[in-house]
Parts: C-alpha cells; structure tokens; sequence
C-alpha cells in the first residue's frame, strides 16, 4: 500500500504526462475535435487503477466523439504511461467526463439571475439595493 504522498505524486505525474499526450501524443481525430484538458486523476491507494476526468469544450456530439476518442486510446496511453512512468505495475486508464465547470457556469449564472431579479424588484419597491434599506426608513 502506497502512502498518501505517494499516491499524490503519482497522480499529478499521470495528469502532466496525459495532458501532453493530448496535446502532442493521441492521433485520434475523435480527441482533437474538441478542447480537452485533465482536470484531477484519482489513482487508487494500490496504484493499480487511475480515473482520468477530463473537461471537454464542445457540442455534446463533440463531446460524445471526444469520449470514445478517449476510450479507445486507453490500451496506447496505458502503454506510454508504462514508458514514460516508472512504476512496478501501469496503472489501469480510466476516462470520465468531468462536467465540474458547467455546473459551477450554471450556477453562477442562476446566481446572477436571482441577484438582477432582487434588484430589479427592489427598485420598484424603493429600496437602495446596495444598503437593503428602503427610502421611507432612510
């Protein structure tokens, strides 16, 4: 069983050496289509198991493309992961789709919607928005 730190390292080698495989290593049209970039790898305690989440900009078709692109490449990144990494056993290649930063844009954006909703409101009520105060108590 590997220790904590171990396990931190390894994975943030796995994300730098993906990542550059994505940029200059994968051939698969199916990957370049869309902007890709690794946002966490969870490698297990053991290191035999890495779960890659990889962000993918793009229409959901590119996204979809971009995923089996992924997929299919598992069995080559493995295998230069072995070259690159020195480890005892290459860990198994999971991809995930990380869709993390979409739901933090929808959000934010229900946020800003809500807040623009309350001023606009409090300006028919005659409120200063700015110090939650109504003109009458003012």
């Amino acid at each position: 069983m590997a220790t904590n730190r171990r396990v931190a390292r390894v994975a943030a080698l796995i994300k730098r050496e993906i990542s550059q495989m994505l940029l200059y290593g994968i051939k698969d049209d199916r990957v370049g289509s869309g902007m890709v970039s690794v946002t966490d790898v969870d490698v297990s305690g053991d290191l035999q198991h890495a779960k890659i989440f990889v962000s993918i900009y793009g229409t959901e078709e590119v996204r979809s493309e971009t995923m089996a692109g992924l997929k299919a490449a598992t069995g080559f990144v493995r295998s230069e992961l072995g070259q690159r990494i020195r480890l005892r056993r290459t860990p198994e290649v999971i991809f995930e789709e990380d869709r993390s930063f979409e739901r933090g844009a929808r959000v934010l954006s229900l946020l800003n919607q809500l807040s623009q909703e309350r001023a606009e409101k409090g300006e028919l009520l005659g409120e200063d928005p700015d110090l939650g105060i109504s003109a009458s108590e003012g």
